[in-house]
């Protein structure tokens, strides 16, 4: 493989576990807060995982700043939201599952949907609901960073 190749699975890999870690600690300060319960909330994350594939984009653009493409950088965000949401999903499973089951009750008594849900169910809805919002958020993103437009070699006559 040569090296001017950029692998946007490390920039997705690093920043994709940076941002499942600010979901995770946003997560706990609203438990800390007595906040958990309040799901209107956790619209607040779609702002940390726009951070988290903000960063990695930058990062993938500063590696070859004179190479930038689009596709490629689709790719990066997509990637690193799926990472950050398999991940967090992960955490929120094994969170309602075995640490506090006590949360999963509440939110089936409290929710109007919860009587549906289970820890499975809903780590499920977690990681679809945050990988759909991450491939927006990188769409809106990629195209309003600037791509490199490379001149057209005219042939010679």
């Amino acid at each position: 493989m040569e090296d001017n190749k950029v692998k946007p699975t490390r920039i997705s890999e690093k920043y994709g576990l940076l941002t499942a870690g600010g979901l995770i600690v946003y997560f706990f300060l609203m438990k800390i807060l007595g906040l958990v319960h309040v799901v209107e909330l956790r619209a607040l994350n779609i702002f940390i995982l726009a951070g988290g594939i903000l960063l990695a984009l930058r990062a993938f653009k500063k590696v070859k700043p004179d190479t930038f493409e689009y596709f490629p950088a689709l790719g990066t965000g997509a990637l690193t939201s799926i990472v950050a949401c398999a991940v967090f999903s992960l955490f929120t499973f094994f969170y309602l599952n075995i640490i506090d089951p006590s949360l999963m009750e509440a939110i089936i008594e409290n929710d109007p949907m919860g009587r549906y849900l289970n820890p499975y169910l809903a780590s499920v809805i977690i990681s679809v609901e945050g990988i759909a919002s991450g491939l927006l958020i990188t769409f809106i993103i990629v195209n309003y960073m600037e791509p490199v437009h490379k001149p057209r070699e005219e042939p010679e006559s």
